[in-house]
């Protein structure tokens, strides 16, 4: 049971990771666009900071501390 949440939880978490790391890609193509006067959807990315890329964020730090601690506990339950 433990070993099937960690191994759904680490494959949530990769998929998150590529999630963010699209969307960092995503921000900085728009971002340069915006500099050079190209409209490449800077301004759809900021509608969608709050409601779709923070939580993606946190989720993934809360994720990778759950993870974390998940393996630091059932470390210490096997050494004991």
């Amino acid at each position: 049971m433990k070993d099937r949440l960690i191994s759904w939880l680490n494959q949530l978490l990769m998929l998150n990771v590529f999630f963010v790391l699209l969307s960092f890609i995503w921000f900085a193509i728009a971002l340069f666009g915006r500099s050079i006067g190209v409209p490449l959807g800077f301004d759809l990315w900021y509608s969608l900071w709050n409601p779709l890329f923070m939580p993606a964020i946190g989720i993934l730090m809360a994720g990778a501390i759950i993870s974390g601690l998940i393996n630091q506990i059932s470390k210490r339950f096997k050494s004991n």
